[in-house]
Parts: C-alpha cells; structure tokens; sequence
C-alpha cells in the first residue's frame, strides 16, 4: 500500500462518525430538563410525592416521562429546588438521539438546539458539555434514576455542600449514607475492592465545546468518586449549523477496564447531560433514564449496525 491510500486510510479509520449514514438511523426525541438542585436524597424524602414508589422499586420515567418540559419550567423559575435562579434561563432542550454502531464501536448522537443561554462564567474554556452516563445492568439506581444514581446533596454546588469539592459518588460506596448525603465515610476497602472487581461503576463519556473549536473528548467513571481516564478510549466530533449543534460521542464496544464491554443481547441503561452558557457542576440540563441495547429488542434506544 502506498503513502497516499494509507494516509487516506487513516484519516477514514479515526473519524468513522462522520462517515456514517446517519440519515437511515431512527431518531428518538430525548427532553433534557433543567433539575435544579433535586438529589437523590431529594427524591428519596417525604419532600417529594413520588417517593414510596422509588423506595418500592419504580423508575423516575414511569410517572414522568412526558412531564420533563413541565418540571423544568417550575425548577428553572426557582418554585422549587432552586435557591438562586438564572433569568432568562431555558427551561428544558430537546435533543434527537440516535445510535449506531460501526466498526467495532458505539456512536451516540445528539442534535439538539440549546436556546438562548445567559453565561454563567463559571466554565471560561467551554461554552458547552454533552455528557452521557451508561450502566451495565449492575447498578439498579441507574435503571431506576439515571443521572440521580449520582447526585447527591453534599456534592459541590449542591444544598449541603458547603464550599467542599466533594464530586458525584454512588451511595454503595458509603457507610452512613443519610438525608444530607453520605459524607466521605467509606464502606471497608475489600468492599470496594469487591465492587470495583465486579462493574458496580457508572461510566461516562463527555464532549466539551465551543462554537469554531474541534470538540475535546473525555471519559471516566463514577464510583467513590468521579474519575476521569487519562487517554479514555472516547472520541467526540462537534458541528455546529446556526443554533444547532450535532455532537457525536463514539467508543469501541470492547474497551479496556474500567470501561464496559458493550454487547449483543444485554441492555444498558443511560442518561444524557448537557451543560450549556458556560456552566460547571450547576445549572445543566439532564434526561430521565433510558434503556439501550445493541442490533433488537426492546429498549428506548436501539444502535443499528451500519
């Protein structure tokens, strides 16, 4: 093979998103809404109605999915769960998601119009982050709250978090977990060995961007705390159409640990973040928790082969 065809070759082989025929995968609306200072404690206490159905095992999407835009226009406004509201702040974004799946990878795509957002300056890098959390099936949290899995009331920026910098963690990991949040008391360590070893960890990938920049991939994971991977194996492609935005996140199915093995026949439940006017940590938007799954079968989300 000459220089010219392998170069060509190499160019095709690292930008595969861009070459998908993205016009034939199915679309699925995803409402990103704004959520407030809500934590898991939150939705776990007497302060919310719907709370002896989580206890019991229901998921947040059973009683409200469909009310996402509702329920970020009465935090947004500050009525509930939101001490210091933004004026003029969007309510919820609407995103079209479709998956697929090409050359041994995963691609996960958002189009969605992020309205007029006031700058918060709390991000002076990235106007924007497009943030998606996946689950194997190991962590019932997930499949029942999504994002909620991990947020907590004494994170940072959160009602009991003071000025500490504690970030997302999952409540297994914690000894003395309570309506305040869990603290930094951890479980023994060959408990958290024990976890670790068998997947009880929430992943992310994570696009970063700004209007005439290349997108900057991350990836991490969630489980005493929130690491991001030095060289993750994610890879993120951003453009951008007037006020839309069209965000590729993309993976190899099989990646090393602490990332998941992405397979035929097992469901995977994820939730969508996006945090747009400059902001870190508050004031984002998320999804409710949605099921995903390679080739068939019954989920929210299905990535295609292409």
């Amino acid at each position: 093979m000459n220089r010219t065809a392998l170069a060509t070759l190499m160019v095709f082989a690292t930008t595969p998103a861009l070459a998908l025929d993205w016009g034939s995968v199915p679309a699925k609306e995803v409402a990103l809404f704004y959520p407030g200072q809500s934590s898991l404690e939150w939705v776990l206490s007497g302060d919310h109605g719907g709370a002896p159905k989580v206890k019991n095992g229901k998921a947040c999407k059973e009683c409200h999915l469909s009310e996402e835009k509702d329920m970020g226009a009465t935090l947004v406004n500050g009525s509930k769960n939101e001490p210091a509201p933004i004026a003029a702040k969007p309510a919820f974004i609407p995103a079209m998601v479709k998956v697929a799946q090409e050359g041994g990878k995963l691609h996960v795509r958002l189009e969605f119009k992020e309205g007029a957002q006031p700058n918060s300056k709390m991000d002076p890098d990235f106007a924007t982050k497009v943030t998606m959390m996946l689950d194997d099936g190991k962590l019932p949290e997930a499949a029942q709250a999504g994002c909620w899995g991990t947020c907590h009331e004494d994170a940072a920026k959160m009602p009991a978090g003071g000025a500490g910098e504690r970030t997302k963690y999952l409540n297994r990991t914690r000894a003395k977990p309570g309506r305040q949040g869990a603290g930094d008391e951890l479980v023994a360590a060959a408990e958290l060995e024990k976890m670790q070893a068998s997947g009880q960890l929430m992943e992310y990938w994570q696009a970063r961007i700004k209007p005439g920049a290349a997108a900057v991939a991350a990836g991490g994971t969630i489980f005493d705390k929130r690491v991001e991977v030095k060289n993750a194996p994610v890879t993120a492609e951003a453009t951008q159409a007037g006020d839309t935005w069209t965000v590729t996140l993309s993976r190899p199915l099989a990646a090393p640990a602490p990332f998941k093995a992405i397979e035929a026949g097992k469901t995977y439940n994820v939730g969508f973040a996006i945090h747009a006017g400059h902001t870190a940590r508050r004031f984002h938007y998320v999804s409710l928790e949605h099921s995903l799954v390679l080739d068939k079968g019954d989920a929210d989300l299905i990535a295609v082969k292409k």
